[in-house]
């Protein structure tokens, strides 16, 4: 399948900023923009997954985030506080300094589609990519023809947090300088840790899909950019309130990063959303569920205005 692919670009006040992205299937089809999260390369919206899609009659535009891939880097500032107090300003609901705010990260969104001149598209955002696409739906509800938030959360106060051991494994990675082999080995550690207890994919795949993602692009400094934005954005709850696309909610109920009340949250504040939990998942996007999951994602495609 031909994979076109480009950089759009999105005004920054630090400058602007070109976003890598790839676009597959026919440019007459339903578009489908696909949103991953924290540090995550558009790698994770695996292309097989993406085959699916396009098989049925969808166009599927994945990109990279600013900060991670092929996108542009930005200069760090600093958050100036301490990690510890910033977690909890905002699990009490109190925002932090950040470089910049997922609404930013939603107006990259926009750019792509500008860029490609997409006027309105199916969007699926997961992990803090369902974040982006939360604000993107309220934001621009011109623009989205329905909701899709896979394994996320509206960051409410007061939510269960992530398990320690899973945070601390997406935090803190290996020392600057580390070889690649080691940060290999600590991808692989941190896939086995936040991914699917039921549905394990092998050790040889897991491995050669950090590998991919190294080789690609290994910028670590994305990973605290990116949480520096969840932080800097705080509850999204304002956003919910105006989301009026078809909405589904997707998320794993042995999801020990992103917690299940995270996905049962955006279900109850956004109106109409529906909940779909599965079991033995957790914050990955498992090949044994894709049919299952693409069936719950073009259902809701249908249910579009």
């Amino acid at each position: 399948m031909e994979i076109r692919s480009g950089h759009a670009v999105s005004p920054s006040p630090a400058g602007d900023l070109k976003l890598y992205y790839e676009d597959m299937g026919d440019i007459d089809h339903p578009p489908v923009l696909l949103i991953m999260g924290l540090g995550a390369q558009l790698l994770l919206w695996r292309t097989a997954f993406c085959e699916k899609l396009v098989r049925h009659g969808l166009r599927v535009i994945r990109y990279d985030n600013r900060d991670v891939g092929l996108s542009s880097k930005t200069e760090h500032r600093g958050a100036g506080q301490p990690l510890p107090i910033r977690l909890a300003r905002f699990w009490v609901g109190l925002r932090c300094n950040a470089d910049y705010t997922l609404d930013e990260m939603a107006g990259d969104a926009a750019a792509v589609l500008d860029h490609l001149g997409i006027e309105h598209a199916h969007v699926v955002g997961a992990s803090m990519g369902g974040m982006i696409a939360q604000v993107f739906a309220a934001r621009f509800p011109e623009r989205t023809r329905t909701l899709g938030i896979l394994f996320s959360s509206n960051n409410r106060p007061f939510l269960p947090p992530p398990a320690p051991r899973a945070l601390l494994a997406l935090l803190k990675g290996p020392p600057p300088g580390s070889p690649r082999e080691v940060i290999i080995d600590n991808a692989v550690r941190v896939t086995n840790i936040i991914g699917s207890p039921r549905f394990r994919a092998t050790e040889e795949q897991v491995r050669a899909e950090a590998a991919e993602g190294y080789d690609r692009s290994y910028y670590p400094q994305g990973v605290a950019r990116h949480f520096g934005a969840i932080l800097g954005t705080g509850s999204l709850r304002r956003y919910n309130r105006g989301i009026g696309a078809p909405t589904v909610v997707i998320h794993g109920r042995a999801d020990k990063l992103m917690r299940p009340s995270g996905g049962r949250a955006v279900a109850r504040a956004v109106t109409g959303a529906r909940l779909f939990l599965f079991d033995g998942m957790g914050h990955d996007l498992p090949q044994q569920l894709w049919d299952r999951l693409i069936g719950v994602l073009t259902s809701n495609f249908a249910e579009a205005r």
